[in-house]
């Protein structure tokens, strides 16, 4: 599992690339995640097009950080979902957490209309 990182302005875009199941991958991803926290950067867009598979810990750690984000005024928007992992998050009702876009210019486009985040 690999993940590729880059910014659009302040927003950070995380692409997985592989399976996200348990294991290093996950751990990974929590790792990364919770470095954008020490690091204030509050505004983060999973990018899961190149995203295999997904198992239930992802999804956890997934949820972990979208609620950590939003505790210090960011959010964190899942984009480019496969097939696969969209109806794994339409089962679980997790469109009624996540933001969900198609690409990621919609999900930047989608922070740069809120107020910024508050630096905390």
């Amino acid at each position: 599992m690999k993940i590729n990182s880059y910014s659009k302005g302040d927003v950070v875009i995380l692409e997985p690339v592989g399976k996200l199941l348990p294991g290093n991958a996950v751990g990974k991803l929590d790792e990364k995640l919770y470095a954008l926290l020490g690091r204030k950067q509050y505004r983060v867009v999973i990018d899961l097009g190149k995203t295999a598979q997904i198992g239930s810990s992802a999804i956890s750690v997934l949820l972990h950080h979208h609620f950590k984000f939003r505790e210090f005024g960011g959010d964190l928007k899942l984009v480019n979902l496969t097939k696969n992992i969209r109806q794994i998050i339409a089962i679980t009702r997790l469109t009624l957490v996540f933001d969900l876009f198609d690409t990621i210019e919609e999900a930047v486009d989608c922070f740069e209309q809120r107020l910024p985040a508050p630096s905390k």
